[in-house]
């Protein structure tokens, strides 16, 4: 980390953009099942 601190930003990348398209699923799935939802928009 010291001699090559550029060789954290591709695995720090990734991680987050796994991390936000898992949440935007899990926000169209809710809204997909979620029978609250289905008279609103």
């Amino acid at each position: 980390m010291y001699v090559g601190p550029w060789l954290a930003l591709a695995p720090g990348l990734c991680l987050a953009a796994a991390v936000y398209s898992i949440n935007i699923f899990g926000d169209a799935l809710r809204d997909l099942l979620d029978p609250r939802m289905r008279g609103r928009q």
